[in-house]
């Protein structure tokens, strides 16, 4: 009889640490959630994604740029700024041309209209972490890195590479003759 104690108490120490886990996957969600959600309620508001506002934020701040440099800017690849920047030409909210100097170089420079588009989007998600993260001190900042860094080891993601944008946006679809 001296064993049913210790199996209920092993039984509750394995459900203690089972409904942190969950505590631990609800917080995801939620956090998967609110970026979900924002990611919507950005592209209804103003039919702009979170990275095609991102590359028009940096092209508003650095003025007159190249790809490359928008692309350090943003932490995205040259490739994925360049096909952004195809999208955002197409709906006229920016411009390139060659440079004066050097016609190897190509710059970017927002439109009137991508101005206006810019000027109305709501504020991005990220923006408000930054914001709030700023403001926590040093030591909690750490703390707060270290163990998002835990987590993602423990899900398999840590080695995963990814841009400083809260943007959950499915990738766009391949076109049929496009290579798997």
């Amino acid at each position: 009889m001296g064993t049913a104690p210790d199996i209920s108490k092993a039984a509750q120490a394995s459900r203690k640490h089972h409904d942190r886990a969950d505590d631990v996957l609800i917080a995801l969600r939620r956090i998967i959630r609110a970026t979900d959600l924002h990611s919507k309620q950005l592209t209804k508001t103003s039919g702009l994604t979170i990275p095609q506002v991102v590359v028009l934020q940096s092209i508003r701040d650095l003025g007159e740029v190249t790809t490359g440099k928008v692309s350090e800017r943003v932490s995205l690849s040259q490739a994925t700024v360049t096909s952004i920047l195809d999208r955002l030409e197409s709906r006229g909210l920016i411009e390139r041309y060659r440079s004066n100097a050097d016609r190897r170089v190509v710059h970017a420079r927002l439109t009137k209209e991508g101005r206006a588009v810019l000027r109305k989007a709501p504020p991005l998600l990220h923006d408000r972490f930054v914001t709030a993260f700023a403001a926590l001190d040093t030591s909690r900042q750490n703390r707060i890195v270290e163990v998002l860094d835990e987590i993602a080891d423990m899900m398999g993601a840590g080695d995963i590479d990814a841009a400083p944008l809260l943007d959950v946006a499915p990738a766009p679809a391949r076109k049929s003759n496009d290579p798997a």
